[in-house]
């Protein structure tokens, strides 16, 4: 089984559309990578409260311990919210996209207060519990029993630090400045193969852990978000747009590729190979 790329980054967002972390070990689950996107930020009708709406999002850091969620903003003290699933709190039905009416616990009234005031919007913070279920509804790469936590669509996306790399180098010919990985919030960073080869594997295995495509990521004003400042700007986006339109939805613009585990167990490592069956 050949190896095509090395696995040189992992990254989880705790909260969808919070800060990032890297971290040197991931766990997979049902759902994804353990800790990635268990918890949301709602509106008051229950749908789900991006960065694409809310840029100063990106203002707000996250952190993982071995019992905590760990929020942080520059003026505030760290607010901590359990990870653990709690029998007692009230559930909500909130929706990410199309799919409507998810079974979320509502995380109480601090972690809310906390939030609103550094949003300035009035929202909710909800938690994946026992009572979550969100099948993938993509069915073009689903298969049954496949499912999601808060991500947009899919359970985990990689990219390719060369493809980054040839981002940056046309971005940079052009005249503007280059962007940083975080603009694309990937969970695997690969090295060690070309640019845009993470486009080009039906399937791959990451040690005894084996992937499927999802298909491309289409991207959206998100990447335009300096995640240090929450300032916006026209790129990387519309140089994306001259050289990565999708063919067959050319109102897409792709960068990175979408997965699906199909194996639901195991764990991945900053180091590992990547290798093609």
């Amino acid at each position: 089984m050949p190896t095509v790329a090395q696995v040189s980054g992992l990254f989880l967002y705790p909260v969808k559309s919070l800060g990032g972390i890297a971290v040197p070990t991931a766990e997979l689950d049902a759902l994804g990578l353990v800790g990635d996107r268990r918890f949301l930020v709602v509106d008051p009708a229950g749908r789900f409260v991006t960065q694409r709406t809310l840029p100063r999002m990106a203002l707000i850091g996250t952190a993982l311990t071995a019992d905590c969620l760990v929020l942080r903003h520059a003026d505030a003290a760290p607010l901590s919210v359990s990870l653990a699933p709690d029998p007692g709190a009230p559930l909500l039905r909130v929706s990410v996209w199309g799919s409507e009416g998810l079974a979320a616990e509502d995380c109480g009234d601090a972690p809310a207060r906390w939030l609103e005031a550094r949003l300035g919007v009035a929202c909710r913070l909800v938690r994946i519990g026992p009572a979550f279920h969100r099948p993938i509804l993509k069915s073009g790469s689903a298969r049954l029993g496949d499912v999601v936590t808060f991500a947009d669509a899919y359970p985990l996306l990689a990219l390719g630090e060369a493809s980054l790399a040839d981002l940056n180098d046309r971005l940079v010919a052009s005249g503007e400045e280059p962007v940083p990985l975080d603009r694309f919030r990937p969970n695997l960073v690969l090295s060690g193969c070309p640019a845009y080869a993470e486009d080009t594997w039906p399937t791959f295995r990451i040690g005894s852990a084996l992937f499927r495509a999802g298909g491309p990521c289409a991207r959206c004003i998100m990447t335009t978000t300096d995640q240090q400042s929450g300032a916006r700007g026209p790129e990387p986006l519309r140089t994306l747009a001259r050289y990565r339109r999708d063919a067959a939805k050319p109102s897409d613009v792709n960068f990175g590729q979408n997965l699906i585990h199909e194996t639901k167990t195991g764990r991945i490592r900053v180091g590992d190979t990547v290798s093609v069956p």
